[in-house]
């Protein structure tokens, strides 16, 4: 077997350096990766997996990073004693890798065309015809529709799962041995999902290739890979074929990442309870303007005709694909898009009301966005950003009153009252997402939007925060508008369900029916890709 091996991982050591202080972030691990395997690594955010991966391509911020120990081996040659000359003869033409967001991936002022010719002039020497013959093949392979016709588009002018695709194709260019998956998939929509992990296998199986598989969802390792490896704090904890991982698990923490699927049970429906927010026939169309004098041709239907109703103490959970139309639904019930159709809060008519008039309903409607980095501010204190709220809407509470409530909201969310003169960059995900939930809670509001709050968030701390949500829920009474595509985390949390599909709602009713008994083409389609596990034909699939 050993003429079979691809890639050697021995004893590697990966420690970084900064304010002459050393950082271990990956404690002598050892794997291999044989001719057409999938080996994955699984773990936590920051147990070393991106690390470790990187480090095999040398890709780490030299020379703050260094190798205290170990070799990495690729058909026998070793690749951390390379010069950087020597291994860019590597990178692209023997190993590739693909990246978590291709938008930060791929250049916005170049063309797909143009992106994927620079791989090809670079490593094969490919231009004029026969560059764009070949990237013209390589579009077709990766299931691009009118791959011709996309040549000139810019990677905002396509969807997430299509950038991923592009990004599949240059990793495919020069028909490397190895290629390096690196959360190829969290971004996306269960249904993308499922196509880009069928067409990494589809395209494996036909160019030979071997896979080493990045990811924190034990979900995906079970539908791709052939063999495991569980990764903690830098260690390997645990490793073994697909089956043995999964049937017999050996270490703790593996069990851990197992049972971590979010679970419980959603609140009970109780048609007799107050209606607390209600739309009618609710549209959000942004129009499309086109030539010299900015004529509105046509309309992009965001929301078209949505008609919801939550009442008090329920989650509603609105699931989609990218693009249907979930979040832009939020946004408006929020009043933070323009939008027409009647919207009522608490018997109360919102719709129209000016920015001065909405400010009394701000403080019993609050909204926890998907990004927690991204929208808390990284200038101020975890104090400042939750009591922030409080000051506009309480400005006569006593300093000492703001800080007895702060104290409270970040008990409630069960985070140490003693970090709240941090700032957001020393927190873990996790632990911003529940800052996040602390500055809408603290103002005690009646109704919350919840747009995509664990999609970013490692399997373990998903399950966490789903039930933090669901204990604040129970002692606040809260009442939840919950967007979500994955529809694990909705199915834990959820008393009804509407799924969204180009800005329509296709099918809605008591979660537990909807289900049980999906009655739409759409949502069975849905539901198929989120919980089969057949969904990858050809991976190893424990039973």
């Amino acid at each position: 077997m050993a003429e079979e091996t691809l890639l050697t991982v021995e004893d590697l050591s990966i420690a970084f350096s900064q304010g002459g202080r050393e950082t271990l972030a990956v404690d002598r691990i050892s794997f291999d990766i044989k001719k057409r395997e999938t080996v994955a690594l699984v773990g936590e955010s920051g147990s070393g997996k991106s690390t470790t991966a990187l480090s095999v391509m040398k890709l780490l911020p030299y020379p703050s990073a260094s190798h205290p120990s170990g070799k990495i081996l690729f058909k026998g040659k070793e690749l951390l004693g390379m010069s950087e000359n020597e291994i860019r003869h590597v990178r692209g033409n023997d190993i590739t890798i693909i990246f978590q967001e291709p938008m930060t991936s791929l250049n916005p002022l170049h063309t797909i065309e143009r992106q994927i010719a620079e791989i090809l002039d670079l490593h094969q020497g490919i231009t004029g015809t026969a560059a764009q013959a070949r990237i013209l093949d390589l579009l077709s392979q990766v299931g691009i529709p009118d791959p011709a016709g996309r040549l000139k588009s810019y990677p905002h002018q396509l969807s997430g799962g299509q950038r991923q695709r592009v990004m599949i194709a240059m990793a495919l260019a020069n028909e490397p041995d190895l290629l390096i998956a690196d959360e190829p998939t969290t971004a996306l929509d269960v249904t993308v999902q499922a196509q880009i992990l069928r067409l990494l296998k589809e395209i494996q199986t036909r160019h030979g290739m071997a896979m080493l598989y990045i990811t924190h969802d034990l979900g995906i390792v079970r539908k791709i890979a052939d063999r495991v490896c569980v990764m903690s704090k830098g260690k390997i904890v645990e490793q073994g074929p697909v089956e043995q991982i999964y049937t017999a698990p050996a270490h703790p923490y593996t069990r851990a990442l197992l049972a971590a699927e979010p679970k419980g049970i959603a609140p009970p429906l109780n048609d007799a309870a107050p209606v607390v927010i209600k739309t009618d026939n609710l549209k959000v169309w942004f129009p499309v303007r086109r030539g010299l004098m900015r004529k509105v041709v046509g309309h992009i239907k965001a929301v078209d005709g949505v008609s919801v109703e939550v009442r008090e103490g329920e989650t509603l959970g609105v699931v989609g694909e990218s693009g249907s139309g979930k979040t832009t639904l939020g946004l408006a019930i929020m009043r933070l898009i323009a939008s027409d159709g009647p919207i009522v809060f608490m018997g109360k008519t919102v719709q129209g009301l000016q920015f001065k008039e909405m400010r009394p309903f701000r403080r019993n409607m609050q909204m926890v966005f998907q990004d927690p980095y991204g929208s808390l501010s990284p200038r101020m204190s975890v104090a400042d950003i939750i009591s922030e709220g409080l000051g506009v809407h309480h400005p006569k509470m006593t300093a000492a009153e703001r800080d007895r409530r702060v104290l409270v909201a970040l008990n409630d969310v069960g985070l140490d009252p003693a970090t709240r003169f941090r700032y957001p960059h020393e927190f873990s995900g996790g632990q911003r997402q529940r800052i996040a939930i602390a500055r809408a809670v603290v103002l005690e509001p009646d109704f919350v939007v919840l747009d995509e709050p664990t999609s970013a968030l490692d399997m373990l701390i998903q399950a966490q925060i789903v039930d933090l949500l669901r204990d604040i829920q129970k002692r606040r009474k809260l009442t939840y508008l919950f967007i979500s595509h994955d529809l694990k985390v909705v199915s834990a949390l959820a008393s009804r369900l509407v799924v969204m599909r180009n800005g329509k709602v296709v099918e809605t009713g008591p979660a537990a029916e909807v289900f049980k008994n999906p009655q739409s083409e759409y949502t069975r389609a849905l539901f198929a890709a989120a919980f089969s596990l057949e969904a990858v034909p050809g991976a190893v699939v424990a039973q």
